[in-house]
This record gives C-alpha cells, structure tokens and sequence, in this order.
C-alpha cells in the first residue's frame, strides 16, 4: 500500500468546506423554523430537520468517502453510472408509484430515493469525460454525440414529469460546453437557430406546466389557485422588510399561508424571518461558495478534473438562481430545491457528494505540476 501522502490534505480547499457547511448549519436551523407550526399552547414542530441532520450526517460522509480516491478513476466509471442512471429511470417510468400525478421516488421500505439524483451525477462525469477527451473546440459531429447522450435520461425524467430537473440537467451541460467551446459555424448557427426554435417547447408542455408560465406572467389571474404559491411567497419575503421579523416569529409561515415552505420555498421562510440583510448574507455565502469552486476550476492541471469542477459549479449554480428567481417571482414556479437549505434525502447527499469530488480535484491539483 502506497504511503499517505500529506500534500493532500494541505491542498484541500478548507473555506470550501467550511461555506458548505455553513450553509447546511442554515439550512437546519431554517428547517426546524418551517417546521414548526403555531398552535394554541404555543410552538410544535414535525421532525424535518431531525431527518435532515441524518440525511447531513451521511453526505458528510459520502463526502469524506468521494475524496479519499484519485477522482481520475471515475473515467473508466462513468458509463456503468450513465447506464445505471438510465435503467433506473426506465424502472421508474414502467413501474414506478404515482404519488402525486408524478413518478420520482424508488421505495426501498425504509427510505426512498430520486434516481434523478443519480442522473445529474452520471450526466454531470460523463459529459466531463468527454469534453475532456478533445483538446479543440466541438464540431457539429461532437456536440450532437452529447447532446444525445444527455437527451437520453433527461427525457425520461421530463416524461416523469419533472420539467424543472430535465431542464436543470441541460443547463448543466450546457453551461459546460460553453466553457469548452464551438466552432465558430457551430456557435452562430445555434445562436439564430435556439430564439427560433425555443417556443415550438409550448406544443409539448403538459397542461399544468403551462398553467405555471401564465401564472409567472400574472399571479392575480387565479390568486387562489396556481397563483397561490408564489404572491404568498413574496408576501412573506416582502413583509421580512430590511432585519426580518424575527426566528419563529414568521407570520406566513408559522400560521401555513406558505406551502411548500421546507422544500421548494425555503427561501422564503428564511426571507420573512431574516429580512432583505439576511437575504443578502446568505447569498453572499452562495457566491463565495461557487468562487471556490471557480478557483478549484482554475488551478486543475487536467481536462478532466477542470470540467468536472466546472460541471459541479454549475449544477450548483443553476439550482440556487432558479431557485431564488422563482420565490422572488422572477421566473416560474419549478421543483428545483435550493443546495443545503431545501428538506431532501436524495438532493443532499448528492450536493456532498459532488462537494467532494470537487475537493478531490483540490488536493490532487499538484499532482500534475512540474518540478
């Protein structure tokens, strides 16, 4: 067995991991104020952030696991995971539950998890590896090979339907093959053809999805209905005003005006109670997060580990301004949790997971430098 070499753990990025949970500290603590509920003999509470400290506990763990390996190792893993993913997705559709007119959940008696989860990790390393492959820039050859590649699971999960995670998962990539880079023929043929092809997606929307663009373009159209979610929503950050009213003491929340208050509008809790300053701290933390990770980006010396650390960037990047943009009504209203503050099993795990590898990029960086 080889010997332990201590340039790793000098090399780990310790703000990262010190913002990362910072945040989940948040999370929790913002958790265990949307799960409380008023009552007449004063505060109750339903165990969300009790099962959230656990799910913590074991991405914390999976998190300390993903840096123990070279990450370079995950090349030769990627399309056992991409097929993994896919086969998983594929059950769901022929024999997953409906809960709620949609299949996302495997029940495995004791918990259930999302294999759209494991998808955005296996799409997120396959698209590393190969954009890693290629020292110029892609061709139309290259990019319809991953674009087919991503279609594929992604596919599957807006049939679920998820359009919010299907949607998510081509920002990923897309954000990635930016980073890459087109042919210049390719780049200009893509920026006339996407403005024009883009409101074809209105014909294949379910009725619901696009009940919620209208909804986005007006709230008051149905106050009680699809528009509920989110004029409560930027009631309750809009009545937080500049210092907040307070922990606990958040009228819309603790009185339930606010659905979906511990997953998809978490932000809004933490809005109501903690003001316009609060708000900006904690997205003052979101950014200083993501610049680690951009830092990580930079310092990688293989093509491998620099798009992996840039696919992980933005897999955050894009869950935390939809997610915000949609509580503040800035965009529609889509299941995308905010990373360490949304309740979620699944969804936190993962966000360790990737934070992992990321740090895995970090302590190995110098590897791959001379002298």
């Amino acid at each position: 067995m080889a010997p332990f070499d201590r340039r790793l753990i000098s090399h780990i990025s310790w703000p990262l991991i010190i913002i990362a949970l910072l945040l989940f500290g948040l999370g929790v603590m913002n958790l265990y104020s949307a799960s409380s509920l008023r009552v007449e003999t004063g505060v109750t509470t339903i165990f969300f952030y009790k099962k959230q400290l656990l799910w913590g506990a074991v991405g914390i763990a999976v998190m300390f696991a993903s840096m123990l390996f070279d990450y370079r190792h995950l090349k030769s893993l990627v399309w056992i995971l991409y097929g993994l993913s896919v086969a998983l997705l594929a059950w769901l559709l022929l024999f997953g539950e409906t809960i709620f007119g949609a299949k996302r959940w495997i029940s495995l008696h004791y918990f259930s998890f999302q294999p759209t989860e494991l998808a955005k990790l296996s799409v997120l390393l396959l698209a590393a590896a190969y954009l890693s492959r290629f020292q110029d820039k892609l061709d139309w050859k290259r990019l319809i090979k991953i674009i087919l590649l991503v279609l594929i699971p992604t596919a599957m999960i807006i049939l679920q339907p998820d359009l919010g995670s299907g949607l998510n998962i081509l920002l990923i990539v897309f954000g990635m093959i930016l980073v890459k880079g087109l042919k210049r023929r390719v780049f200009i043929t893509l920026l006339l053809l996407i403005p024009l092809l883009a409101p074809s997606g209105w014909f294949i929307m379910h009725d619901y999805q696009k009940e919620r663009i209208l909804t986005f373009l007006n709230p008051e159209r149905d106050p009680l209905g699809s528009g509920y979610n989110i004029i409560q929503s930027q009631i309750a950050i809009g009545s937080g005003q500049m210092w907040g009213k307070g922990f606990l003491e958040g009228t819309q929340s603790q009185l339930r005006f606010l659905p979906e208050k511990h997953t998809d509008f978490v932000f809004a809790v933490f809005g109501e109670e903690w003001g316009f300053i609060g708000c900006l701290t904690l997205l003052t933390l979101f950014c200083l997060f993501l610049y680690q990770i951009v830092l990580i980006t930079q310092d990688s010396k293989d093509q491998f580990g620099s798009f992996l650390a840039v696919g992980v960037f933005f897999y955050f990047f894009w869950q935390i301004l939809i997610n915000m943009a949609m509580v503040l009504g800035l965009m529609p209203v889509v299941g995308i949790p905010l990373p360490f503050l949304s309740y979620g099993g699944s969804s936190t795990v993962v966000n360790f997971c990737l934070l992992g590898l990321v740090l895995n990029v970090s302590m190995r960086r110098f590897v791959f430098k001379r002298g």
